[in-house]
């Protein structure tokens, strides 16, 4: 029998838990951390998980026994593989058994040392002892009946893949998470390619976007971004995801343009270092580039990734920043704003976010206290994004170029819309969490 069990991903963006059977061979994909779900009954500071109890009782971890490193069993389950590095496809990871045979893209694997050194270990996010095993584009993995063969696609973070998963009943194709309008179509376009020589049984595929479509490509970000810093005379103070290196390479061309400096955070800095030799990915050479530098916030005690990185290249400082505000692009998240009370940002300065917008209550209650942050310092905030996801069109475009039997839709709070909007291309089946579907 030949079997497909969603313990995540279902009904939700993110999360992804994904469990394959074949001939009693077992095999996961994706184990990230369900951020609306633990947002149900946990709120940090106030109320935190004390372990892994709270989070089986309350199914943000699912009862699949014989994967969990507090248990005392053999493992049930005979290889993960990781599509891509964003938290909510592999935070979880920390509780699997690290006996598990793990898999995931050479450049992935870089990222997740980065991330390991540079944010606070805790029981959610613990990869300590795991040793991965690393694949590229091209690879095939034999786990018992299955092949698993990745392939990648074009998202807003480096070495992101599908997978193509062979098994006795036909191919199981996974999107993972896509896009058909980045900087790196081709990588897609090679991965819908590939899925469709297989003449998939089921494509498990992401519809984050289907309940909103926009066309925006990273270069029109570029315009954008480069025409507000052109109009702003203060200093211009950026917001994106720290692994978005498509991101990061935009605002440092548009620093370039209009003669300003770009400063980044120390973990965006320790990572360019990391990726600096990775194969493919092009970065910022932080340690000869003048248009880049490195931000310091001001601490008590910095780790001692956080003085290696004091060494790449030109550090600045709030006092810095401050003085020639009509210089700088300065990276500033939420957990950064602090600064602007040392910086006291000058009349015509402003806020650049460039990350996706707030998409549930959790978001949106932090998201006040961001622009609340703003206002009291003047800042109007401008937006300018292009998605991490495909859009609409481009996912019925690539549903009928792969042609799948069956369709699962996942990472999608629209499954049932994405099963209407898309009925007449091919069948669809929308899973409930837990319950296997056969294949």
């Amino acid at each position: 029998m030949t079997s497909v069990t969603f313990h995540g991903g279902v009904n939700e963006i993110g999360g992804n838990k994904i469990l394959i059977e074949d001939k009693g061979t077992k095999i996961l994909l994706d184990f990230g951390m369900s951020y609306g779900e633990r947002a149900k009954f946990y709120s940090e500071p106030w109320l935190s998980p004390r372990g892994e109890n709270g989070l089986l009782e309350f199914g943000i971890l699912p009862n699949v026994p014989g994967i969990y490193r507090f248990e005392d069993s053999k493992p049930s389950v005979d290889a993960f593989f990781l599509s891509h590095a964003h938290t909510d496809h592999y935070k979880y990871v920390s509780f699997l058994k690290r006996e598990i045979p793990m898999y995931c893209g050479e450049t992935t694997k870089i990222l997740l040392d980065v991330f390991s050194e540079t944010r606070p270990k805790d029981f959610e996010h613990d990869l300590s002892g795991i040793k991965w095993n690393t694949f590229k584009t091209g690879d095939k993995i034999k786990v018992d009946s299955i092949e698993v063969e990745p392939v990648h696609v074009d998202h807003s973070i480096p070495a992101a893949y599908g997978f193509l998963v062979h098994t006795s009943r036909g191919t199981i194709a996974y999107t993972g998470d896509f896009r058909k309008h980045g900087t790196k179509s081709e990588m897609t376009n090679d991965f819908v390619d590939a899925a469709r020589k297989t003449k998939p049984e089921v494509l498990l595929c992401e519809g984050t976007n289907l309940g909103r479509g926009e066309i925006v490509g990273e270069e029109e970000v570029r315009r954008k971004i480069s025409t507000i810093i052109d109009s702003s005379s203060g200093v211009v103070l950026a917001g994106f995801s720290m692994a978005d290196v498509d991101r990061l390479r935009t605002f440092h061309e548009a620093a370039s343009e209009n003669g300003r400096i770009l400063a980044i955070s120390l973990k965006q800095a320790y990572m360019l270092k990391h990726l600096k030799n990775a194969k493919r990915i092009k970065v910022p050479d932080i340690e000869n580039d003048s248009n880049i530098v490195i931000y310091r916030k001001e601490k008590k005690r910095y780790y001692k990734w956080e003085e290696e990185v004091f060494k790449l290249s030109n550090v600045k400082d709030a006092e810095d920043v401050r003085k020639k505000q009509s210089k700088f692009i300065l990276v500033s998240l939420f957990s950064d704003l602090n600064s602007l009370i040392e910086i006291r940002p000058e009349p015509g300065s402003c806020y650049l976010y460039s990350s996706s917008e707030p998409h549930n209550e959790e978001m949106e209650l932090e998201f006040d206290k961001f622009q609340n942050w703003l206002n009291h310092f003047a800042l109007p905030m401008y937006h300018a994004h292009a998605s991490g996801h495909i859009m609409p069109n481009d996912l019925r475009q690539v549903i009928s170029t792969i042609k799948p039997k069956k369709i699962l839709p996942m990472h999608t709070e629209h499954a049932e819309m994405f099963s209407k909007w898309c009925g007449d291309v091919t069948q669809f089946i929308v899973p409930e969490k837990g319950i296997s579907v056969t294949i």
